[in-house]
């Protein structure tokens, strides 16, 4: 009896995405307008919304961060002030 066939995972995957018919229209004349084909237009796009959260992201946990050391910093610029002073 054959051994049933290994199978590689792939590195990429097909997906199918509905698009309201507007969005399809402006798609379809961005691709055109830069010689693109839609998968790789599509896919760029998806790559730039991802890296737009990420930094969303992390723009909140450095404020989040900044909020909540803000005490301490307050502190540790108060006790150093009289030596800026020396300094100007």
């Amino acid at each position: 009896m054959p051994s049933p066939a290994k199978s590689r995972p792939s590195t990429s995957r097909k997906i199918i995405v509905e698009f309201p018919h507007a969005l399809y229209l402006e798609t379809q004349k961005a691709v055109q307008e830069l010689s693109m084909k839609r998968s790789a237009f599509i896919r760029e796009a998806v790559r730039e919304y991802l890296h737009r959260l990420a930094r969303r992201k992390l723009a909140r946990e450095l404020a989040e961060g900044y909020r909540a050391n803000a005490a301490l910093n307050r502190q540790i610029s108060e006790e150093f002030i009289h030596v800026d002073a020396d300094n100007l």
